[in-house]
């Protein structure tokens, strides 16, 4: 009687706690049920500090229980896994848009310190590991997988840029499309990142010299052929679709773009430097109408087939807003009862990643945060004052209610250059989140810069 007393009380004034105590009691069978869309995992609003000492980490391939949240973690590389034999820090891809995981979920890459892309096959049921070797690939933006094929990635040749897809099974290259047949490029000009449509049937790159220095949007489409929209002098062309100037008066530099799952829409973030117009912009690729984005602007993004998701950058870090990308004016506040702070302390940085989303943009994004005010002392815990703060989390999208489901902390002090903020990439089921953590600094050095300490890649069981 006494204990089924005491758990009634936590119920009653402490509605986190029966969370912590609901998912800690669960039965075998209700465990099995637990993951996506609908997971088990912690999701209360609690202020949630690090343990007293880092979480130990043994080598690649160790496995470790998050002792908050009890998700699994499985570590990926150390300092044995470089195929060149140097010893160099591993990450993510740079955004959380990317998708390094394939269909079926076996299949993953990561990066070297360097740009070399490592490909590793992987058990679901067990997190065992093993890595396949570099990609024999001459690209230099980061590479896709398959929406649909689990042994085939997508990337650009970086000079005289191609689209080409690379066979993770043989280790072949096939080239789709050579840009420099629809459009004149310079030598200088390279192809960076591309995103793929979800059924692979049309494919972006931005072209220039450099990030931030883009300005060309190259769309190709296996049926239609080509089609382009320059930023700065804001021409559209190519083989299919209206040509022309488009109305609005926005120029820009490209810093990021991405084509929408329906491969129908093109979300641009503005480069640096000067320009004409607000916030970021969204082409609709069949026809003229691009669409700049007006207020609640701040903080990065992610794509699903219709809307698009991110941070307002207002009152609260996790204020999250969905909107269409036919109307970007209307907006959609997924997390309910968020308390407005004024303090920057308690602010923090996040990146979203929805390649687990389906035709309807109702799976929950998922995404990472750290702070800006982590300490880089080796070994001390991270002084969390925020809800959500230096955490793995997935956000419910389908308004039914505003849930936020807590997986883990991130265990990185950000405080590594960019490669050590923690952004990683949800797999395509939504079962795994791939990260890159300098685990408290307890990893060792980095070769090539001997005032950082080096970046691993884990992967968490999202549960």
């Amino acid at each position: 009687m006494t204990r089924r007393f005491s758990v009634v009380f936590f119920i009653i004034f402490m509605p986190w706690f029966s969370v912590m105590v609901a998912n800690s009691t669960l039965t075998a069978q209700e465990a099995k049920s637990c993951g996506p869309p609908n997971y088990c995992s912690r999701t209360d609003r609690r202020i949630e500090p690090y343990p007293q000492a880092p979480v130990a980490i043994g080598p690649s391939g160790s496995i470790v229980t998050d002792p908050n949240f009890g998700s699994r973690i499985v570590r990926v590389t150390d300092t044995k896994s470089d195929p060149q034999g140097r010893g160099r820090s591993f990450m993510t891809p740079s955004s959380a848009e990317q998708n390094p995981w394939n269909a079926d979920g076996t299949k993953f890459y990561v990066m070297t310190m360097g740009g070399q892309f490592v490909l590793y096959d992987f058990d679901p049921s067990s997190l065992k590991i093993r890595q396949r070797g570099a990609v024999k690939a001459p690209w230099q933006g980061e590479p896709q997988f398959s929406y649909l094929r689990p042994n085939i990635l997508y990337g650009v040749r970086a000079n005289y840029p191609v689209f080409q897809e690379y066979n993770t099974t043989d280790g072949t290259i096939n080239a789709l499309h050579k840009i420099s047949d629809c459009v004149s490029v310079n030598a200088s000009d390279y192809g960076h990142t591309i995103t793929v449509s979800a059924d692979d049937s049309r494919m972006i790159t931005s072209i220039g010299p450099r990030q931030d220095r883009d300005s060309l949007i190259y769309v190709f489409d296996r049926k239609l052929g080509c089609r382009w929209y320059n930023t700065r002098t804001g021409e559209i062309g190519g083989q299919w679709g209206p040509k022309g100037n488009i109305v609005i008066p926005d120029r820009c530099w490209i810093h990021n773009a991405r084509l929408s799952k329906s491969g129908q829409y093109v979300w641009i973030q503005r480069g640096g430097g000067d320009g004409v117009g607000e916030g970021w912009l969204v082409w609709d690729v069949a026809t003229m109408q691009v669409a700049g984005c007006s207020s609640q602007c701040g903080g990065h993004h992610a794509m699903g087939y219709s809307h698009i998701v991110g941070s307002s950058g207002d009152k609260h870090p996790l204020d999250l807003i969905l909107r269409p990308l036919s109307d970007l004016s209307t907006i959609t506040h997924l997390i309910s009862d968020l308390q407005p702070t004024s303090s920057v302390r308690y602010w923090y940085d996040q990146h979203y990643s929805w390649n687990n989303v389906k035709a309807g943009d109702a799976n929950p994004v998922c995404f990472s945060t750290y702070s800006t005010n982590n300490t880089s002392t080796p070994g001390v815990s991270l002084d969390t004052i925020a809800p959500w703060e230096n955490e793995i989390l997935c956000a419910e999208t389908d308004n039914k209610a505003s849930t936020v489901w807590r997986f883990a902390h991130t265990y990185s002090t950000a405080k590594n250059g960019f490669w050590s903020t923690p952004r990683g990439n949800v797999s395509q089921d939504g079962r795994f989140f791939i990260f890159t953590s300098d685990w408290l600094n307890q990893l060792g050095e980095e070769p090539s810069n001997r005032n950082n300490h080096r970046t691993d890649v884990f992967i968490v069981e999202l549960r």
